[in-house]
Order: structure tokens, then sequence, then C-alpha cells
């Protein structure tokens, strides 16, 4: 009897999968049906319909990622969206390359066990509890990404975080899983946080000043100290805001380690003096870092710091992803010394990469190019529109919720890049500053937090296999909220 019992139940838990599989096609076929939201234009809903059958994939879980991530190369040419030559371009983005590059960095540094001197060292000064270890590493993150990629950051520290969650998850009672998650989140988190804070921290804010200084700038005065100084507010109570929703939300039991900070110095004392090979690692790594802060321009408004790039014939031809590549080549040339006849790195060492993540960030990808074609983003975008005549903080509002929905499925470049228009538009027809409507959109394009591919620091740590799509759903949509919330409010108070 008692094996019916559990017979029965594993029955029920495994047919639920079937369903969850089957209701994300069958919601897609019922919504183009049943809705169209442009008549003059039908795409705009058969791409609606792929992006609901995607999300429901990835928030149940009822297939592998890297399953989900197949739809658009198979959906979008049999729906007539785009030829499947066009859309299979879009899983060979320069930000999977810069992904590759990383990771083979992240393996030498594994390999050579530097992950593990960087996380105790990191220990020795934050381990006194759980919550004050994810602190520790959101603070660094945040402050990192205000100046490089989002993507280069999380890239950067990634294999350091989960050298920390090794280290600390053995010295915890219970919520091992939920610690590691917390961590993870943290950092992808931080990430794209701490990329609102100044005008290069993330391409949005930089496209944003180009438009706005190409169009309003004899009427309007606005440099990098202005954007700073909402900026910065904005951004560290972004960050408080959601330390403590991921805090509460994993940490809520846990407390304290069984050892304090004492023993973490002891055990770092242990590791003695670096090898040679560590040397050449850390002397990388720390190159990639200096060359991922000073690739670019970084214009003060009052004078431009030029970046490395432009000793280049075509500054622009080169990106984070070359600077990730050229450290993973140096890896593999230069030679060991302790393994005698092999490179800090061997081929072997990089078959571990993930390529179910290098499918995810192309399906994300896909999607932002099938929005793109089908005009669905500037359909999500025109929706704005309706808001003249409504009172500037509703508009706010309106412009953060709109432009937060279309970053959760598009990149958020493509988000400010089909809203700024309308913004654009929008102001001529009420009487209001152009920075109280381009200035939110700005920061609610860079918000993304419940979908794996919503950013590319989500779609990285998400593919550790630690976090549950059901947990960063809940979380990201409790952040995208207050984030919204956050930057509607603080901008009509600084702007209006």
């Amino acid at each position: 009897m008692q094996f019916g019992i559990k017979s029965y139940f594993y029955n029920i838990k495994f047919n639920s999968k079937y369903l969850y599989q089957l209701l994300g096609p069958l919601v897609a076929v019922i919504f183009w049906l049943f809705i169209d939201l442009d008549p003059k234009n039908p795409n705009i809903s058969l791409m609606a319909g792929v992006a609901l059958w995607m999300a429901i994939w990835w928030v149940t879980e009822a297939v592998s990622l890297a399953v989900t991530a197949i739809v658009p190369v198979l959906m979008l040419p049999v729906l007539g969206i785009a030829e499947v030559k066009n859309v299979a371009q879009q899983y060979t983005d320069s930000i999977i390359f810069l992904f590759f590059g990383g990771f083979m960095l992240a393996f030498a540094i594994e390999k050579w066990n530097l992950h593990k001197r960087i996380a105790l060292k990191i220990l020795s000064i934050v381990g006194k509890s759980p919550r004050t270890v994810l602190l520790g590493v959101m603070i660094s993150t945040f402050l990192i990404s205000n100046w490089i990629s989002n993507t280069a950051t999380t890239v950067m520290l990634f294999s350091a975080v989960l050298a920390l969650i090794h280290e600390t998850k053995q010295y915890l009672k219970h919520d091992k899983e939920k610690f590691a998650a917390a961590m993870l989140l943290g950092l992808a988190f931080s990430a794209t946080i701490g990329g609102m804070a100044t005008p290069v921290g993330t391409p949005p804010n930089m496209y944003f000043f180009k438009v706005f200084r190409e169009t309003y700038a004899q009427d309007y005065d606005f440099n990098f100290l202005k954007w700073s100084m909402i900026g910065y507010p904005i951004a560290i109570t972004f960050l408080m805001v959601c330390y403590t929703v991921l805090s509460k939300y994993f940490m809520k039991n846990l407390h304290s380690f069984e050892i304090g900070r004492d023993y973490f110095r002891e055990q770092y004392k242990k590791l003695g003096k670096m090898g040679p090979e560590e040397k050449w690692v850390f002397g990388i790594f720390i190159s990639c870092v200096l060359l991922w802060f000073s690739r670019a321009d970084i214009d003060l408004g009052t004078f431009k710091i030029h970046g490395w790039a432009n000793l280049f014939k075509m500054p622009k031809f080169i990106d984070d992803s070359f600077v990730a590549l050229t450290a993973a080549l140096l890896l593999f040339l230069i030679p060991s010394k302790t393994d005698k006849g092999n490179a800090l790195l061997e081929w072997e060492d990089a078959k571990k990469i993930r390529y179910d993540i290098i499918l995810m960030f192309g399906s994300g990808f896909a999607l932002a190019y099938g929005f793109e074609v089908t005009g669905l983003s500037n359909w999500l975008a025109s929706q704005l529109l309706v808001l003249k005549g409504v009172p500037v903080i509703f508009i706010i509002l309106g412009i953060c919720c709109i432009v937060t929905i279309i970053s959760e499925f598009a990149s958020n470049i493509a988000s400010i890049q089909l809203a700024i228009p309308v913004m654009m538009a929008l102001q001529k027809n009420i009487d209001v500053s152009p920075l109280l409507l381009m200035i939110p959109a700005t920061f609610a394009s860079s918000i993304g937090f419940m979908l794996p591919v919503a950013t590319a620091a989500n779609t990285i740590v998400f593919g550790t296999k630690m976090i549950h799509t059901k947990d960063m759903f809940k979380v990201g949509l409790i952040l995208d909220i207050l984030g919204i919330l956050i930057i509607t409010l603080m901008c009509y108070l600084y702007l209006a």
C-alpha cells in the first residue's frame, strides 16, 4: 500500500511536467487564435505568442532551458517572421564570446587554485555571517559595475563567488542551497544595479547621452556629474533594497557561520606563497580588468578620457569580448613550470564550457531580434502615448512599467533604443522637460530580474543550476516592482 501511494504521487509529479510542456504551446496557440494586438501587422501577435510560450517553459522549468532556447529557431521561420539563417546569427553575438573567454579565465583560476585564495581573502574580511558575505559581494560588484559592463563584471567575479559558496557552505547547518542562490543572484543583480549609477556603467546610459546631446544640448545642460547626482541615489537605494529582499527571501534562517573570520585568516596563511602559475593567471586576470576599465572613452562632460581602443583603425570594432578572448589565447600559449610540456590551460580543461548557457544567451538575442523585426517592441513602446494628459508622476510610472516589460525580453540597449524615440514624441505633446521622460526610461531599461535571459548576468549565474526558476521569478518580480517605484519617485522628486 505504501508503494502504491508513493507511485501515485510520483505519477502526479511526472504528469505535471508534461502538462507544463503542453501548456506553453497551447497558450501560444490560444493567444494567436483570439488576440490580435495590431490588425495591420499580424506578426506582432505571432511574436507575442512565442514570447509567452518561452516564458511559461522558463518559469515552470518544464524542459531544460537549453531546449527552450531552440524555440525561436524553429518558430520564427515557421510563422514567417524571419529566415532560419537570420535567427541563427543571433546565437553568435559577441557577448557569447565574452562569456567563452571569461570562462576560460575562470577555468584557469580554478585549475591553479587561485579562486580559493581570493575567496579566503574576502572571507577573512567579511566572513562573520552569510549576510555579511552577501553584502560584501554585492557592494564589490556594484562598485566595479559603475565603470565596466555588467556582463564583464559578472564574468570577472563569477569564479570567486563560486569559491566563496564552496568555502562557506560546509560551515552552514542548513539552507545551503538557498545561500548559494542568494550569492549568485546578488552577484548578477548588483552588477545590473551598479551600471545605473554612472553614464558609462551600462550601454543604455551612454545611448541616452548621445541622443540627448544631439537633440537637446542647446536647451538643457546635463553632464556626467548631474547624472551621478541622481544615478547614485537611485542605484544605492536599489542595491540596499535588493540586498534586503535577497537576505529576507533566502537567508531568514541563516544567522552566523559555525566559525569566525580568524579561521579564514588561518586558512589563507596555510596556502603559502603564490606559485608561478597562480602569478601568471592573476596577472592576466588583473590585466583583463584594467583593459575592460580603460577600453572605451569616458566622457566626464568637461573633459574626456580616451580609451585604448582608439589605438586601432576602427575603435568601434573592439569590444569587451576582444579582451576576454585575448586573455583566453594567452592562457593556452603560456607554458606551465609545474606541468612540463603543457600550458596554463589545455583544451581538456576547456571542455567544461556550458553549451546550454551559450544556447540560452542565443535565445535571448533571438527573442530580442524577433521583437524588433515584427514591431512588437515598437507596439509596446507606443502604448505610452496613451499617457498624454495624465499627471506627470503617473506618466513616469507608466514609462517605467512598459520599458521594464520590454527589457525582460529584449536587451537593455534595444529597450532604450525603442523607448527614447517614443519619449521624444511624447515630450512634444506635453509640456515637460525631456529629461523627465528620457531618464526614467533609461533607468527602467536596466531593470530585468525575473527571467534567466533578461540580462547576460542573469544567464551566467543561472547556468550553475543552483537557482530555481521559480525563485528567480518571485524575487525578480518583487525587485522589478520596487525598482519601478524607486525610479518613479526619485526621478519625479529630482527632475519635476
